[in-house]
């Protein structure tokens, strides 16, 4: 239960959690992390699978997926039907534009806050199939909803046949206005794609009523379930289009007690499934640390967003990017340019910053390099094990490091 209810101290005992209790933890969005309880209760499912494997995939395991899927659902706001398990976000995402055929002089449209990873496969599949993909450039600082919408709406044309779409922008932590953007969209004819990686636990969701044609979401993030558990939603009359990334045992069932999209996607190979299989003890789980329910969790996680924002705006010297409407639980700020642009040794590198700040002061904050370098950005997470101090100290560390 909530012990603490003020942003000034960590709403529950951060030791729920397997963070290093030396480091400051500020990077929540990246990859998440997984309560000690909801990894025990994934040990246990997997000690069971293994004692017993037959048992647990030939017998037991579409009655566990189900229940999963339906309290998933529940959550989302969604007919469990309408729903399947993918392993991430981004695995989602290739999944519906690898399933869909797009002729040469198609539009793929698309904005520059588009997470690389799923741009990549935009770029991918509009290569293979001659279709053009179509970047509107929305700005960041940014005032208004206006700004957003207009700068994508005046790209769509007769050609427009998709809109991938971030529910939650990853580089710059904004909050797209969805609803809007889904709404209009399709009054003009165009399928939407929502990647949602960010969006469940950050935001509540309605995805019958939010109206896209697809929308993939994160469980390892704001839900805090293991890793390897996210989810791909798909409006019933597109669902006999989109098959997932391996045809397995489903592509030839002769069942007909489910649909085909729930039996292709309900096993396509051996492996771990625990991870989704322990999605719904993570949403209880979480729910049960504030006396609010989820609700709760949202609204401080947010409210602790919105002052660690302000507090390194002010260290900074420097106005608020965005209005506060746009914020969930994670902020982007710009910060001065890096004196010198290196190649980055991975793709998930972001900025010699970020390791500074790690070495120097035990401080885990992502600095992204956006649009392009030597442009950047450093982005907080709140989550809650974080407090109002950790920004503090880290808008001290980020002042002494670019002075």
């Amino acid at each position: 239960m909530q012990k603490n209810s003020s942003i000034d101290a960590p709403a529950c005992e951060p030791r729920l959690w397997p963070l290093d209790p030396q480091a400051t933890f500020l990077n929540h969005g990246s990859f998440g992390s997984c309560p000690h309880a909801v990894l025990d209760f994934q040990r246990e499912l997997r000690n069971r699978l293994e004692r017993q494997p037959v048992q647990f995939f030939v017998r037991d395991f579409e009655g566990l997926l189900d229940h999963a899927r339906a309290e998933l659902a529940r959550f989302v706001g969604a007919a469990a039907d309408d729903l399947v398990f993918v392993t991430n976000a981004t695995g989602g995402v290739n999944t519906v534009l690898r399933s869909l055929r797009f002729q040469p002089g198609d539009e793929l449209l698309v904005t520059d806050h588009e997470y690389n990873a799923c741009r990549n496969a935009l770029d991918f599949v509009a290569e293979k199939s001659g279709a053009r993909v179509i970047v509107a450039a929305v700005p960041f600082p940014v005032h208004s909803t206006a700004e957003i919408v207009d700068r994508i709406l005046k790209l769509v044309s007769s050609r427009t046949r998709l809109a991938l779409l971030d529910h939650v922008t990853s580089q710059t932590g904004i909050v797209l206005p969805i609803r809007q953007l889904v709404v209009e969209l399709a009054e003009r004819g165009v399928e939407i794609l929502v990647d949602g990686a960010h969006a469940p636990g950050m935001a509540l969701l309605h995805l019958e009523e939010l109206g896209a044609t697809y929308y993939t979401g994160n469980c390892h993030k704001w839900l805090c379930a293991p890793k390897g558990a996210a989810f791909l939603w798909v409006r019933r009359d597109r669902q006999p289009l989109i098959r997932p990334l391996t045809i397995s045992h489903g592509a030839n069932s002769r069942r007909k007690d489910r649909s085909r999209f729930q039996i292709e996607f309900g096993w396509t190979g051996t492996s771990d499934p625990t991870a989704c299989l322990s999605v719904p003890e993570a949403i209880r789980y979480l729910s049960s640390l504030c006396s609010g329910g989820w609700p709760e969790v949202m609204r401080r996680n947010r409210e602790l967003a919105l002052a660690g924002r302000k507090t390194l705006c002010e260290a900074l010297n420097i106005p608020l990017p965005c209005p506060d409407e746009f914020i969930g639980s994670i902020a982007s700020i710009p910060i001065p340019d890096a004196s010198a642009v290196e190649t980055p040794p991975t793709p998930l590198y972001g900025d010699p910053l970020q390791d500074k700040l790690r070495v120097h002061h035990g401080i885990e904050a992502p600095i992204i390099p956006w649009p392009a370098p030597p442009k950047r950005l450093l982005r907080i997470s709140a989550q809650l094990y974080n407090s109002l101090d950790q920004y503090k100290r880290l808008a001290a560390a980020i002042t002494t490091e670019l002075a």
